[in-house]
């Protein structure tokens, strides 16, 4: 599309380059005055933190606590305006007068509709109002806004307006600009019928149109801020009302991680008392959190959302290692969480390998002379030979002792409980204690109840105080962690018992040969959050903080930022719930993933978005169960986006043709442009040879970054093939390419990549779809090219 630069009455009234120049110094001018306001604003804030600081010397209470108040408010607002102040502008509407002269409270008039006499007889209206749009809002001295916040409801036309449905608005122009500088203007003309005038002067209208320039854009190896390109279908979801469950599905390149990304940070504008809570966006991939993580700040939220990749989920594990499709298959399935359970518990009646030793009895006291060696740990450090099966203890004279049998039979009574297996523990010990009071044939002695309890009492304090009994319960039921049982699975023989009629021996042989490896892989870190809820926490004696005594009088440890950063951080280590939750990418949560997310948003609203077109997840069913199971009875409100941004037509039309394939019946995203450039096809006769070259060709071609598609197989050599061409190539592995976009994106064998698994047909086309302006397909020997080098899979 060739640019243009018109006027609203006369399209000749002006060279297209004077009316443009002139257009991007009037923005410039506007955007000098809202730079020299936020130096102000700023001046305001340090001069607050600096009077703050002077009472200091003031020594009451309550003038310290209002000084560290002040210099918390003034902190807070002082970064936030530091952070926002590069790039800080990027959009403008023109609007009609509106129906009444309200304004709200961030200065704009409040009204949606034009007032009855905004347009002349002979479609003829005068600009009534001129709105720019950036990160936060901005008044002068009189209040009168200079800039609305994005998130502001006087921002809304700016995203939702279109030619079918314009409003007030006239023009809606997109500002491009770098730190202070603006590079350039595009407009859309949103009621062209009109001869529309601004202080007396025709209406300028210049370039492709906000969209179109927004989509031309080369991609970085990190998301580009999109707010100035929401579209209407897109901003509905944002400013959706966030109680319950928002439901979103659409197609590749519809903007669906951007739109759960702007959401949160709406959120947080709308209600942040109730979101402050915290906000959990949950990513696929730790490409696309590192793709994404950016994006909040600039949308003037940051502090309050944590960005996960589903295998950093939990505290202290870092995943980014695959399982092959058939291990995760059973490593995902719903059926693990009984087998964990199983293993948990089963794990009490196996020895287990764990720091200390147990120290002998004193002769009143012990195990058993056979068994106080099986209790013990090796002198080598490995696990110990057995678990103690037999107690014995003096009491009243007499040798009291449970045998095995016994202890068997406690046990099953003690796990008849529903508490986690480490929380039971109190209970083992009150039913040990009982067990032997009963054995004893005390409580005969004293038929009187009072001297009875007296007696027990006393019973109870004698024999656990020694530390013989300590060590027998230490070794009889240990305090067990998630490791420990993932570790014990890896046993075959072990694995067998406690899934015998859950799983198959098959599945059973590839399960505990995958666990024997030492790198976790992002299934188990779902399999050790359900092994944490299975066993539990004991709790832990609080360890005092060594804090300034008056920092605990004023509560300053919690309001001075540079103090308050450890504690978030604590406290963000600790979080397992959370007051919103964002799901992105959901179709490709496994039922055990979706249990591990469902127990951070046990009280939260949620945003759900994904594509079933796009699943990688093989049992559809199963997971639908758990995400139900997640997302409880919360009535859910659904969306669906249909415009694909991010394909052109003719890369767009090549995908469709596996959808048809993979999902038959779904309908594509339609693709909102064309380039004219059809997708290339390479028939390889050396596949690294030929990708490094075509990847060397589109780099030429192209400003921003190519992506290289591989089987999951070949990652790490793809690696090796491009480490010569810099950083603006890239070589990942199919699964990892979910919610990634990249300027020209090349996809390596299709036939490997859908032979990965049984969702790979799917895979693939979520491969197909990352380009925003080319892409080529290199064939290898099992994808049986036609002539001109298009494999069998693409092939109409």
């Amino acid at each position: 599309m060739a640019a243009h630069t018109t006027t609203a009455d006369d399209p000749s009234a002006d060279t297209p380059d004077s009316v443009r120049d002139r257009e991007i110094q009037g923005e410039q001018e506007h955007l000098d005055r809202v730079y020299d306001r936020l130096e102000e604003k700023i001046h305001e804030a340090e001069f607050l933190m600096h009077d703050a600081a002077k009472r200091g010397h003031v020594g009451t209470p309550g003038a310290l606590a209002e000084r560290d108040a002040q210099v918390y408010r003034a902190g807070v607002h002082l970064n936030r305006l530091n952070n926002e102040f590069e790039d800080f502008l990027f959009g403008r509407i023109d609007l009609l007068q509106g129906k009444d002269g309200k304004r709200g409270p961030d200065g704009a008039y409040t009204s949606v509709e034009p007032a009855d006499d905004a347009v002349s007889g002979n479609g003829r209206a005068e600009i009534g109002e001129t709105l720019h749009i950036g990160r936060i809002g901005v008044l002068d001295a009189d209040y009168t806004p200079m800039v609305i916040d994005w998130r502001a409801p006087a921002a809304a036309p700016f995203y939702r307006s279109t030619p079918v449905a314009p409003g007030r608005v006239v023009r809606r122009r997109v500002i491009r600009s770098k730190g202070r500088k603006v590079l350039g203007v595009e407009d859309d003309l949103l009621r062209p019928e009109l001869t529309a005038t601004l202080d007396g002067a025709p209406l300028p209208v210049t370039g492709d149109g906000a969209l179109m320039a927004a989509l031309g854009r080369a991609r970085t190896h990190e998301m580009r801020d999109i707010v100035s390109s929401i579209q209407a279908e897109q901003d509905k979801v944002i400013r959706a009302p966030a109680a319950s469950v928002t439901e979103v599905e659409g197609g590749p390149g519809t903007g669906k991680t951007a739109v759960a990304l702007h959401r949160a940070a709406y959120l947080l504008y709308q209600d942040r008392r109730r979101y402050a809570g915290g906000i959990l966006v949950v990513s696929p991939t730790p490409l696309l959190v590192a793709y994404t993580e950016g994006v909040l700040p600039s949308l003037g939220e940051e502090g309050q959302v944590a960005i996960r990749a589903i295998g950093s989920l939990v505290e202290g594990a870092e995943a980014t290692a695959y399982d092959t499709p058939a291990v995760a298959r059973v490593k995902g399935s719903s059926r693990m969480a009984r087998v964990l359970r199983r293993a948990a518990r089963g794990l009490l009646d196996e020895p287990v390998a764990r720091g200390g030793s147990p120290r002998a009895g004193d002769g009143q006291l012990s195990f058993g002379d056979d068994d106080a060696d099986d209790a013990r740990q090796g002198e080598d450090g490995a696990a110990p030979a057995g678990i103690p099966t037999r107690l014995r203890v003096v009491a009243f004279g007499t040798r009291v002792e449970l045998d095995a049998e016994e202890l068997r039979r406690i046990r099953r009574a003690v796990l008849g409980g529903t508490a986690p297996v480490n929380l039971l523990r109190p209970r083992a010990r009150r039913f040990l204690l009982d067990a032997l009071w009963s054995k004893s044939g005390a409580q005969r002695r004293y038929p009187d109840p009072e001297l009875a309890a007296e007696a027990r009492e006393g019973f109870d304090e004698d024999i656990t105080t020694e530390d013989a009994f300590t060590d027998f319960l230490d070794a009889w039921w240990p305090e067990l962690t998630p490791a420990q049982v993932l570790s014990a699975m890896a046993d075959e023989k072990r694995l067998s018992r406690w899934s015998r009629r859950i799983l198959q021996p098959g599945e059973v042989r590839r399960l505990a040969r995958a666990l024997r490896r030492e790198a976790l892989s992002v299934h188990d870190v779902a399999l050790l959050d359900e092994l944490q809820a299975v066993l539990g926490t004991p709790a832990r004696p609080k360890k005092p903080r060594d804090l300034d005594p008056l920092d605990q009088l004023t509560g300053l440890d919690e309001l001075m930022p540079e103090q308050a950063a450890p504690r978030r951080n604590r406290l963000e280590e600790e979080r397992r719930d959370y007051a919103h939750i964002i799901v992105d990418e959901a179709q490709d949560l496994t039922p055990m993933q979706w249990r591990m997310v469902g127990r951070r948003g046990r009280h939260a609203t949620w945003t759900v978005v994904g594509d079933p077109a796009q699943s990688s997840w093989p049992d559809p069913d199963d997971a639908a169960a758990a995400r139900d199971e997640a997302l409880g009875t919360r009535p859910r409100r659904r969306f669906t986006l249909t415009v694909n941004y991010r394909n052109p037509a003719e890369i767009a039309e090549l995908a469709a043709r596996v959808l048809a394939v993979a999902m038959p019946g779904t309908p594509s995203p339609e693709a909102v442009r064309s380039t004219g450039v059809q997708p290339a096809f390479v028939t390889a006769r050396d596949v690294a040879e030929d990708t490094r070259a075509e990847a060397a060709r589109l780099l030429k071609e192209v400003d921003g970054t190519v992506g290289v598609v591989v089987p999951m197989a070949w990652r790490e050599n793809a690696r090796g093939w491009l480490a010569e061409l810099g950083e603006r190539a890239v070589a990942l592995g199919s699964l990892e390419a979910k919610g990634l976009e990249y300027d020209a994106t090349v996809v390596v064998c299709p036939a490997e990549i859908a032979d990965e698994s049984p969702a790979g047909l799917r895979v693939l086309y979520v491969a197909l779809t990352r380009a925003t302006q080319r892409l080529t397909v290199i064939s290898g020997d099992r994808d049986l090219p036609d002539e001109h080098g298009v494999p069998d899979l693409l092939q109409p």
